[in-house]
């Protein structure tokens, strides 16, 4: 079972306001819901895949113990921080991109 820390939902709001306000391409809003849905369905699939990472970056380790990495195009790689309890069940702590990430 996948759990969302309340940190998350203002994660995908900031996402979601930082996609339609930014300046290099206008984006609809239609757009900007599938991207945030694409990122939320591999959220709730966490808890089926076979391999966990380890959070490798100070900055993750502050938010979990494991990393899913999403690289969504060219530029842009989001970072699913997360722990696992021993049932397998799944804790999203963060999620935030490798232009947040040093």
């Amino acid at each position: 079972m996948v759990f969302y820390n309340t940190r998350v939902h203002s994660d995908f709001d900031k996402i979601r306001i930082g996609l339609l306000n930014w300046e290099k391409v206008i984006l609809t809003e239609e757009f900007v819901i599938n991207y945030i849905r694409d990122i939320q369905n591999i959220c709730d699939n966490l808890d089926t895949i076979f391999y966990h990472a380890n959070t490798v970056y100070p900055v993750h380790k502050l938010y979990g113990s494991k990393v899913y990495t999403y690289k969504r195009n060219r530029q842009t790689t989001w970072y699913i921080i997360y722990n696992l309890d021993r049932h397998g069940n799944v804790f999203i702590n963060k999620i935030m991109s490798n232009y947040q990430t040093k």
